[in-house]
């Protein structure tokens, strides 16, 4: 009997380790990745800041012509711009903050996403019911100081998948998540922004909600209403952070967290309640000896005890700036820069009432002396509503997550993430300089009726699949690049952290002076503008890319470091060596 137990001990061992070897050799997809639950919890959080942020943007320039309805639009497209920077000015001011405290023992990766979710749902409640550009401009500067959770989100991701095969799905994640959002938030904000308007008989005057007349707080924030839903939404996701992600900083990862147990605790409980409906033991079941040969195996392979967690050494702040590290985040601040710019430009575009020379719009505030003169001297834009508005944004987050899904993990495996990065910023330039030209493209009706015809449609969508197309292998692998220039895994959230600020900088900057620059084209009779010298930006960030290169995440080894891994060789070879 014994000699049977040591052969199926020893014929377990040689299926474990073929099993090992056949699993590197496996074929990476979506269900082979590590800990899908901590990654969908990450998703999910992740879901409900676009779904907030790209919903804005349907109704933010009319919101912004409801504080004070003689504005021009020139003046509308520079607040708009400004509205932007505000939220992201904050975050580059306090972004590296959020990445060492999530570095530290006493914040950690955890605490600062909570913090997010709730500082941003804050922001939206009350800018929702701003009544003056002054007070939306706050809101959204207190969303961005308390927002840190991109960069420590990415953080995460890297250190709950260690192996690099699958750091393409797995930072593929958080972009995928916010096209999801793109799509969903436009749509379901364009909907409810201004509900007395658009639904009058439900919420309007002697309507079945509003009463004699009408409900009054829609009546007074018109655009309150979409920002209650994203507010609910965040708060949920808060609630899902707090009951169920585990915190992956080593410092913290053995601590209590209270969150964790009462969430564990909900869910035996939904579980015995489940067990009761589904299964009644009969009668003669035997519970499972746990004695048998294959759990003694199983045991005998684990320590009865884990190891002590040894104190990591922290790689000083001042030797973060490797030359890579610097060349890493100069190509990711002009990539954001433009991305950035892009989106704002766009929905200020989409809201820019067409030119037309027998009825021009007042709001363009063009000289009597004025006539076009393409393709450089015209002027206008598409003139949506917001429902309109929000379909056209959702338009951009549709191809970017069919791309993202069927294109980009096939392409990504076989290019590479560096090459395939390089490439992708050479389309930027091309999407950017076309855009303008979809205002001289017919509509189905003459302005001032704003309904694009089907070749407006045809066009949105050309110009959108350039600009997602590259996108959607430019931001996952400008991830992967920031994410392994790290020169240390000590200083990996700080590194992250810097990462957004980057971003948060130039996102503040490119819409705060693209707004500027499309005002003033406005009013020259030149919307291509501001459109062309954000392709002399992209033409630059594509130039910058080629210096990129891609890191290891550990270039720098501190006292110790070297000698540990030696030891740690010599002490695998001997236990294999004792083994043979």
């Amino acid at each position: 009997m014994t000699l049977d137990i040591g052969h199926q001990s020893t014929t377990a061992i040689a299926n474990l380790g073929n099993s090992d070897h056949v699993e590197k050799d496996r074929p990476v997809t979506w269900m082979s990745l590590p800990r899908k639950d901590q990654l969908l919890i990450l998703t999910l959080a992740r879901l409900s800041e676009p779904l907030t942020q790209t919903g804005l943007q349907a109704y933010m320039f009319y919101q912004l012509k409801s504080f004070n309805p003689s504005s021009p639009d020139a003046t509308i497209s520079a607040q708009a711009g400004a509205m932007q920077a505000s939220f992201t000015a904050m975050q580059f001011v306090t972004a590296m903050m959020w990445g060492r405290v999530s570095d530290s023992s006493w914040g950690g990766r955890k605490r600062v996403i909570v913090v997010g979710l709730l500082g941003t749902c804050m922001s939206v409640l009350g800018f929702g019911f701003s009544g003056s550009f002054a007070q939306a401009v706050f809101f959204r500067c207190l969303g961005g100081f308390l927002n840190g959770n991109v960069g420590v989100m990415r953080t995460m991701i890297s250190e709950i998948i260690k192996g690099k095969k699958y750091q393409s799905r797995a930072f593929l994640l958080l972009p995928m998540t916010f096209n999801i959002g793109s799509i969903i938030g436009p749509i379901l904000s364009g909907l409810l922004a201004d509900p007395i308007a658009s639904y009058p008989h439900i919420f309007g005057p002697d309507s079945i909600l509003g009463g004699t007349q009408g409900v009054r707080w829609m009546t007074k924030f018109p655009y309150a209403l979409p920002n209650i839903v994203s507010a609910g939404f965040l708060l949920c996701s808060a609630l899902g952070v707090i009951l169920g992600l585990e915190e992956t900083l080593e410092a913290r990862r053995n601590r209590s967290d209270w969150g964790l147990k009462l969430g564990r605790s909900l869910g035996r409980l939904l579980s015995c309640r489940r067990r009761q409906h589904q299964y009644t033991p009969l009668a003669g079941d035997e519970p499972i000896s746990p004695t048998s040969p294959d759990t003694e195996l199983q045991n005998s392979s684990q320590p009865s005890k884990p190891p002590p967690p040894r104190r990591r050494q922290k790689l000083p702040f001042r030797r973060i700036w490797t030359r890579n590290v610097c060349l890493t985040f100069l190509a990711y601040f002009l990539l954001a820069s433009h991305v950035g710019t892009f989106n704002n430009l766009w929905f200020i575009f989409l809201s820019t009432p067409r030119y037309d020379a027998a009825h021009p719009s007042s709001s363009l505030k063009l000289p009597s002396s004025y006539h076009p003169t393409p393709p450089l001297r015209f002027t206008g834009g598409l003139g949506l509503p917001p429902s309109r508005i929000g379909l056209a944004l959702a338009l951009l987050g549709t191809i970017g997550i069919t791309l993202q899904l069927l294109l980009y993990p096939r392409a990504s495996t076989h290019l590479g993430t560096q090459r395939s990065y390089r490439l992708s910023l050479a389309l930027f330039p091309l999407a950017y300089v076309l855009a303008p030209f979809l205002a001289l493209l017919p509509s189905s009706t003459p302005p001032p009726a704003p309904v694009a015809g089907v070749v407006v449609w045809l066009g949105i969508a050309a110009v959108l699949c350039v600009q997602v197309l590259a996108r959607t292998f430019a931001l996952p692998a400008s991830a992967i690049l920031v994410n392994n220039c790290a020169p240390h895994p000590s200083v990996l959230g700080t590194v992250h952290g810097l990462g957004q600020s980057v971003s948060s900088a130039a996102r503040t900057v490119g819409p705060l002076v693209a707004g500027w620059g499309y005002g003033r084209g406005l009013e020259a009779g030149v919307v291509g503008a501001a459109w062309w010298v954000l392709a002399g930006v992209a033409t630059v960030g594509f130039v910058a890319g080629g210096w990129v290169r891609e890191g290891n995440g550990h270039e720098i080894l501190l006292e110790g470091e070297g000698e540990d891994e030696e030891e740690g060789e010599r002490d695998g070879g001997e236990r294999q060596g004792g083994r043979k």
